[in-house]
């Protein structure tokens, strides 16, 4: 069930009989389980702490680009995904009116090397969870605090249970409690959009297909995104990106409910085909997009940060879950290259070879210019392997070097 890790950074798994590192991993999102599969696999003793009492079916699409489609295939989900999911023939932009096409980019599995998979998240999340074992996820495990020394850390969490490991992952997300205990809290940054999502039947658009690409529809001010999330098409997702008055700016809930008729009155003057994919529609929900700058660093100690706890982004290149994978895969080699003995080693390793790639795609996901025209190379994105990308001392050095 778990094919060992091949030549991750010339070193082998910890030997049998030697006491493995033990890695609390804090968060099971899509980072997290990422992260917990990937760290078992090469031979780590992992447990994953989540403060949710269950698992809800989060009604929302999530597009898996090669890059991320190439860490999930060595933790063994790829031909799983495949099944359940859409492929898109295409990332197609499309001007918000007349629907001339701004910029194709067909993608298929020889372009970078993996597929290009449309699928709705909690698919994604179940086949995350499939490859661990149940008991190795705490739920109801609230983090409240942590107390570290030279040998572990000590996991707090409310209620007063408390737990040990050599080595704390932070994967909690953009309101991370990790970050917050040893980085310190930050303000989120309020740049007036909002998103509305839904995920709803087909069969609710009469007929009409949203076409076998995953489309942008590109606005003055605001922007759609709409594609199948199933291999049967018969469920559509859209998400969009609007302006919204200050005052709502607060809420970063998923849980929001939002107005049809507003998301509608917001869409007016849009392409027929935006606004029959609306019309259709039969609820939303809405959630404010909060930004936060890019942290000085990402560990102290036995304790390091992934995904949105240390580089959360906007959504506008579909890279927020991707990146978090790639760094759990990244993170992974760095323990392993050092045999869990020198974990501090290993972070700072880690942090200085993802920083530059993730702090880039930050930069352009946040002015939301991604594909909108040209022909920007995209292979230094989707063409990424978390698994094959040298991590040698010489480019640790000059990755440290550019993030500074």
């Amino acid at each position: 069930m778990y094919p060992a890790i091949t030549a991750l950074s010339g070193n082998d798994k910890p030997v049998m009989g030697v006491k493995p590192l033990s890695v609390a991993v804090v968060g099971a999102g899509m980072g997290g389980l990422t992260a917990a599969a990937t760290l078992r696999q090469a031979g780590f003793d992992v447990c994953v702490y989540e403060q949710a009492s269950r698992f809800a079916r989060v009604g929302a699409g999530i597009q898996m680009m090669p890059n991320s489609m190439k860490v999930l295939r060595r933790i063994g989900i790829e031909e799983r995904l495949r099944r359940i999911s859409f492929e898109p023939y295409s990332h197609l932009n499309r001007e918000w009116d007349t629907g001339e096409v701004l910029r194709e980019l067909p993608m298929p599995e020889t372009l970078f090397g993996a597929p290009y998979l449309c699928m709705h998240r909690a698919e994604l999340h179940d086949a995350l969870l499939s490859v661990l074992p149940s008991e190795i996820i705490r739920l109801e495990s609230k983090l409240v605090g942590l107390e570290q020394d030279e040998t572990g850390v000590t996991l707090i969490f409310a209620g007063g249970t408390r737990a040990r490991a050599d080595a704390v992952i932070g994967a909690d997300g953009v309101h991370s409690v990790v970050r917050d205990i040893i980085i310190g809290p930050d303000m989120p940054i309020h740049k007036g959009r909002i998103a509305y999502r839904a995920v709803f039947a087909s069969r609710l658009l009469n007929g009409m297909d949203v076409g076998l690409s995953r489309t942008k529809w590109w606005g003055i001010d605001r922007h759609i995104v709409i594609y199948y999330t199933t291999a049967d098409r018969s469920e559509v997702y859209f998400v969009t990106s609007v302006p919204e008055p200050a005052e709502w700016l607060t809420r970063e809930s998923w849980s929001a409910k939002g107005n049809v008729c507003e998301l509608r009155r917001a869409y007016e003057g849009f392409h027929n085909d935006v606004r029959a994919v609306l019309e259709a529609c039969p609820d939303c929900h809405k959630w404010a997009i909060l930004e936060r700058q890019p942290l000085a660093r990402w560990s102290e100690g036995r304790i390091a940060l992934l995904g949105d706890a240390c580089h959360p982004m906007t959504p506008y290149m579909a890279q927020g879950a991707a990146t978090a994978m790639e760094d759990a895969a990244v993170l992974t080699r760095c323990l392993a290259d050092t045999n869990g003995e020198d974990i501090e080693e290993a972070f700072r390793l880690y942090e200085a070879h993802r920083k530059p790639r993730t702090s880039r795609i930050q930069a352009i996901s946040s002015a939301n210019t991604w594909m909108r025209g040209g022909d920007e190379d995209t292979s230094w994105l989707y063409g990424y392997d978390a698994w094959n990308v040298p991590l040698t001392s010489k480019t640790m050095k000059g990755a440290s070097d550019d993030a500074e």
